[in-house]
């Protein structure tokens, strides 16, 4: 059959040769078989998400942003909302993501690296190296989907140990970098979730599904002994919400109908449980803070009385919530609502923070925590199919949330602050105004001096309201208002299915112009145009009122798409045929006015000079359209067979035309040069009707080259036709293949003809040598087979319904296959060619992929992936680079100038890791290079944005505390030689954020806590609460408060006698001997019988709180016995008490020497600092850190200093040479003096040996 076919066939055949020469303008090199037409790397685009995926997205301090889309995990970058990585690995949908935390000093050794942790609906876990997308670990307990996980963020623990919650009540530490399981616990109830003290990481607090475990002995070396502390809550439901904001003064009435929230006793069965709690977390931003969120109600709690002394209601015509994300920097709330409203609610403050402890307090203070909506953004519009599924907020900075949309949008909702004139602020608005901080990047700042406000929240707003227009002079501060504005937005594809089509492809002809499009056509009748080399969408055209169903380019620049509706009574449809101009999106019917009411259009095919187009229909004879003019060629008479596969032959006579043409041109140029010579009469003949021919072509524009097609027939019988021009004609017909079933497709390429059919038999006829061979792949209905671009590439993909295969046509072998269920958990909905060697899948789980042709997905390198914009990620480079980055920007200035151009620094790495380094500073915003580059903007300030710049925790943290100690240390220095009061500095500085707790100046720490228990009284509803509240005024040292809470005590409570008695104790305590010693006795005596709190309370109530610190810390009490020193000893007692504290964490079995570095920063110890920073081989925060000081002039330079800070500037001379950062090593070597004279000389040495290579 396919011999007599190859017979029959009177057209010409690709094998013939061109004599056509080359054009000098343009050579290229011949053409070899198999070559890869574009460089593309493999991508997924995504789409929208799983029900599964709402709660997996995480913001990393690297900048980051990874959430879950259905089986997927994507990277995409904050700042330009550009996808920069989609791991593929698991098999089911991914369900929680968790960036590693960064908390730790960078090195060579602890390099800048991008780790993520991301668990599935079957309980497996994998740690990812994101930049090379590389599966480090894989984790598998259960088969259920992980409810929580978390890195542990105890700074000097081991950075690898990840804790997830296996359903439905294990809690299991892991290894993440080995995969090792350390311990696994089981609790009573089901775990919904967990949330670690950010003050204590031996507290980790579960949501169950009854109550709240509170676990106090959370350790990385061993699972909890006991079960926790459990606590159930009503529902919110019975306590009445706020409806309005109240002030002040009516506070106290409304306060007092608060129900208790906290109860140690199982609610009853009526009472709603806590099923409706929908996230616990505590607050950063202060200690001992709890936040439940509920659907229409924030509540939160005073973990020291387990009460309520907050709630944030939502007014019944009110959004409900879904999320709440607690700031650090700020008592602020991010909360995210049911219609895609982000919202930030700041605490208002309760009095002027910055009046003096000494001060009367308020008379009538808050009675509550009240947080004012400060901003929101906007709405999305809520539909079945558009939810918000999570919100994400920067936790560098905290000016930036983004809202993940189940469509496959994120959105990045940035905050601006702007500064307004009090004038403009509502008189009647409860909330009290904001203003701008004293500081920037933690140094007070005049207003001439460059700041970047919206670098940071802290940056943005200060701690709180100023009371005086006097004091607003002397801050020189400013009212601002926040207000959100989108700054990215990604939008993924459409719901499923898809039509693809790749654009024609790439050829030495169309080189210059060739951008590699692939059209999406999608159940909504739009068409999507992605550009392939950035995976950014191109166009989206919205063409059709019902879902595409097919694509075909007639150029790189044009293409025809058709849709088709739902069928009549009659089955009969609405047919769109659209012809697309790309450029313009201007679209045209193709077929005019003819469309409705008529049969469906099953397949369009442009043949291969995109000249002609076929459209075959269901019930009704195929048409032939001339694509150039958009004119029905023919139509076919109605007893022309019914089509099951067509496909157009690649075979065509538009060389010998083009070659007639030429000749054509050659003989009239002849005839002008001739004008002398006579021409022959035929030859003149000859050359008129060359001319005519030459004048029609002009006319069309084009020459009409004869094209064939081949189709086939219900009976499996093979047509082959002929179209040239407007005539078409019968060419061949083949009898049908026993061995086939119906034929459903066809593909032809050069001399092979491949057909499928029902049976899912692939039948390759060889033209050439005329031979058929039929191939059973057992896979049912060949759905689509198309080949390969590119010239001798054989290469054939064939689609059916379970899955996808590559098939070989020259050797008749598969290369490759893809199966649903089997290698892949999605099905394949459509395919085409990227181009020679990779392939695009559609699938049903709303993802198109691109994948070499072996069809196994595999992430990308980021570093090798085509950016639209350059994105500022410095944990992409080498080790070596990034560390020399961070260098080139502290020290400036280079060479006496401030500059961000690298190539003039002396660093001798390779040219290609130079321009990468050039590239990280061109991407930086305006706005960062300018601040980089003031000579006003100090190394410490430096410090703290190069710390924001790298997402470096630890950095931030230490840089921050630093800064507050070194200027305020320096401050006290000069006024104390000027001999001015201390007063009016502590005006002009503000506090240390009550965020970093034990390292806050004692005066504000006191004060904080005197607020605290204010509020704790006020909210008190029951015995135990006001027993709590008496403990904390005497240890606070407000005895007469405490005496009217002990004298409140009913006669029928058992404690009655003991409370009077305790009264009258407090109220006759005075300091004669005799009864102070008594006093301390009893006190030591209960001590020693392990009645620890109520000894200490004892010893303050005789002024020996410095005794009670030593008690507290000899039983391991070490945070209790810092908080007491801070609010009761003098500074000199309070130093004594936390050098201990620093010995102890100091200590191998405790090892948390960063907080023991921050809590010497505070007492003013700076060289003792130095000694620990250079101990622990923290060389380069040394280095910066001495070098701060020695700025702020905060300590003494005597010998053994000298010798310290000498050690100090060669071992950072010494990282900086394995940096290969020469220069910079030049630097500090010839600051170390002798420490450093041999290591100069080597370096100079090495200079001279680089300057003779």
């Amino acid at each position: 059959e396919v011999a007599s076919f190859c017979r029959l066939r009177f057209f010409p055949w690709p094998v013939t040769r061109s004599t056509r020469r080359a054009s000098p303008l343009l050579s290229f090199p011949a053409m070899q078989p198999y070559m890869v037409n574009i460089k593309l790397s493999a991508r997924t685009l995504t789409g929208a998400l799983s029900p599964q995926n709402r709660g997996a997205a995480d913001w990393g301090w690297q900048g980051l942003i990874a959430y879950g889309c259905h089986s997927l995990v994507l990277v995409i970058d904050s700042k330009t909302a550009q996808t920069l990585q989609v791991l593929e690995r698991h098999k089911a949908n991914v369900v929680k993501v968790k960036w590693a935390k960064e908390n730790y000093h960078h090195n060579i050794g602890s390099p800048y690296s991008l780790r993520l942790a991301s668990a599935d609906a079957t309980g497996k876990i994998i740690v990812w190296d994101v930049a090379t997308g590389a599966a480090r670990c894989e984790i598998q307990e259960h088969t259920k989907p992980i409810q929580d996980m978390q890195w542990l963020w105890s700074q000097d623990a081991s950075r690898d140990l990840l804790l997830a919650v296996h359903p439905p009540n294990y809690i299991v530490l892991w290894n993440a970098d080995t995969g090792t399981k350390l311990w696994k616990k089981s609790y009573a109830e089901n775990i919904l979730s967990f949330s670690f003290d950010p003050f204590d990481p031996s507290n980790l607090t579960l949501l169950t599904s009854e109550g709240i475990v509170f676990i106090s002995d959370f350790s990385p070396s061993k699972a909890p002994a006991s079960s926790g502390k459990k606590v159930y809550i009503s529902s919110p439901r019975s306590s009445p919400v706020h409806n309005k904001l109240v002030s002040a003064a009516g506070a106290k009435k409304a306060l007092d109908k608060v129900k208790i929230l906290i109860t140690n006793e199982k609610p009853s069965a009526e009472s709603v449980t806590l099923n409706e709690c929908l996230q616990l977390s505590y607050l950063p931003s202060k200690r001992n803070y709890m936040l439940l969120l509920y659907p229409r109600e924030i509540l939160i709690l005073d973990l020291e009385v387990n009460q309520t002394v907050g709630v944030i209601a939502i007014e019944r015509t009110g959004v409900p919530f879904l999320q709440v994300i607690p700031c650090f920097q700020r008592d602020g709330l991010f909360c995210l609502h049911e219609n895609g409203c982000i919202t930030l609610r700041v605490r208002r403050s309760a009095s002027n923070i910055n009046s003096m402890p000494s001060e009367d307090p308020d008379p009538d203070p808050i009675q509550e925590l009240i947080y004012d909506l400060r901003s929101q953004c906007d709405a999305i519009r809520v539909t079945k199919a558009v939810r918000p599924f999570s919100m994400v907020c920067c936790p560098v900075n905290e000016n930036s949330a983004a809202l993940v949309v189940s469509d496959g949008r994120v959105m990045i909702w940035e905050l601006k602050s702007t500064i307004s004139g009090r004038s403009l602020r509502t008189s009647n608005s409860n909330a009290s105004p904001l203003y701008s901080p004293v500081s920037f990047c933690g140094i007070p700042v005049g207003p001439s001096q460059n700041k970047l406000p919206d670098l940071s929240l802290d940056n943005m707003i200060g701690q709180g309201t100023i009371s005086s227009e006097e004091q607003l002079k002397n801050y020189c501060l400013q009212e601002v208002h926040l207000k959100f504005l989108l700054t990215g937005l990604l939008s993924g594809l459409p719901l499923p299915p898809f039509a693809i089509r790749m654009c024609p492809p790439l050829t030495t002809k169309n080189i210059k112009q060739y951008q590699p499009l692939l059209a999406v056509g999608t159940s909504n009748g739009s068409v999507l145009v992605y550009n392939l080399t950035s995976g950014l969408l191109h166009k989206e055209l919205s063409i059709h009122s019902c879902e595409v169903k097919g694509i075909e380019w007639t150029s790189l620049s044009s293409f025809l798409s058709f849709a088709t509706s739902t069928p009549n009574n009659l089955g009969l449809v609405r047919n769109e045929l659209q012809l697309v101009d790309l450029p313009t999106g201007r679209s045209i019917a193709f077929r005019g006015e003819r469309g409705t009411d008529e049969p469906a259009i099953e397949i369009i095919k442009v043949s291969h000079l995109k000249q002609y187009l076929a459209v075959v229909f269901k019930d009704k004879p195929l048409e032939l359209w001339d694509v150039r003019t958009c004119t029905l060629l023919r139509e076919m008479s109605k007893n022309f067979p019914t089509i099951t596969a067509l496909e157009w032959s690649p075979s065509h006579n538009l060389k010998s035309l083009r070659k007639k043409q030429l000749a054509a041109r050659e003989a009239m140029a002849r005839q002008t040069v001739s004008d002398t010579t006579e021409l022959s009469s035929l030859e003149s003949s000859m050359i008129s009707l060359l001319q005519e021919a030459e004048s029609k072509s002009e006319l069309s524009q084009n020459i009409s080259a004869r094209e064939h097609f081949v189709f086939t027939d219900t009976d499996g019988q093979v047509y082959h036709l002929t179209v040239e021009g407007n005539s078409v004609k019968d060419s061949a017909r083949i009898p049908p293949d026993g061995s086939m079933g119906s034929i459903t497709c066809i593909a032809w390429k050069g001399d092979t003809l491949v057909l499928g059919d029902v049976d899912g038999n692939l039948n390759f006829w060889d033209l050439k040598a005329r031979m058929s061979r039929g191939i059973p792949t057992h896979r049912g209905w060949v759905r689509k087979i198309r080949f390969a671009p590119g010239k001798g590439n054989q290469k054939l993909i064939a689609l059916y319904n379970d899955g996808a295969e590559v098939w070989d046509t020259k050797e008749v072998q598969m290369v490759s296959s893809l199966r649903s269920g089997r290698n892949v958990n999605f099905r394949v909905l459509d395919v085409d060619w990227c181009t020679s060697d990779k392939v695009i899948l559609a699938s049903d789980d709303g993802c198109i992929r691109v994948l070499e042709m072996t069809m196994k997905s595999a992430c990308f390198r980021m570093d090798e992936q085509e950016l639209s914009e350059p994105v500022w990620c410095p944990y992409l480079l080498v080790p070596r680079a990034s560390l020399a980055l961070k260098a080139f920007l502290l020290h400036q200035p280079w060479n006496n100038k401030y500059s961000l151009d690298i190539s003039h620094v002396n660093y001798p790495e390779n040219e290609n890791i130079k321009n990468l380094l050039q590239e990280q500073l061109y991407s930086l915003s305006n706005d960062i290079k300018k601040l980089l580059l003031d000579p006003e903007f100090t190394l410490l300030q430096r410090c703290l944005l190069v710390a924001r710049l790298y997402g470096d925790e630890s950095e931030l943290h230490f840089w921050t505390v630093a800064a507050h100690y070194l200027h305020a240390f320096s401050q006290e220095k000069t006024l104390t030689a000027k001999a001015e009061d201390l007063f009016s500095q502590e005006k002009w500085s503000s506090p240390l954020d009550i965020c970093y707790d034990t390292y806050c100046e004692n005066s504000y720490f006191q004060k904080f806590q005197l607020e605290r228990v204010n509020l704790q009284e006020v909210k008190r509803s029951n015995y135990d609460h006001t027993r709590k509240c008496t403990d904390q005024l005497l240890l606070l040292g407000q005895t007469d408060r405490a005496v009217q809470l002990l004298l409140e005590t009913n006669a029928e409570n058992p404690y009655y006698y003991c409370d009077s008695l305790k009264a009258c104790l407090v109220t006759t305590v005075t300091s004669s001997g005799p009864s102070q010693s008594t006093i301390k006795l009893v006190a030591t005596n209960m001590i020693a019988n392990g009645k620890l709190a109520e000894g200490v309370q004892l010893l303050c109530l005789i002024d020996k709180a410095a005794d009670a610190c030593r008690y507290l810390q000899t039983y391991g009490e070490w945070n209790r016995a810092a908080w007491l020193a801070k609010v009761r000893l003098n500074a000199e007692e309070c130093a004594d008490v936390l050098k201990r504290w620093v010995d102890h964490l100091c200590s191998p079995q405790i090892n948390q020497k960063s907080k023991a570095i921050l809590v010497l920063l505070s007492l003013g110890c700076f060289i003792r600092v130095i000694e620990m920073l250079h101990s622990m081989r923290y060389f380069d925060r040394a280095a910066l850190f001495v070098e701060a000081c020695l700025q702020y002039g905060t300590i003494e330079v005597n010998e053994d200093a000298k010798k310290l800070i000498h050690a100090v500037f060669a071992d950072y001379s010494r990282s900086l040479k394995t940096l290969g950062f020469f220069q910079a090593a030049t630097l500090f070597a010839s600051k170390a003096g002798a420490a450093g004279k041999d290591l100069l000389n080597e370096l100079q040495q090495l200079k001279e040996e680089g300057l003779t290579e």
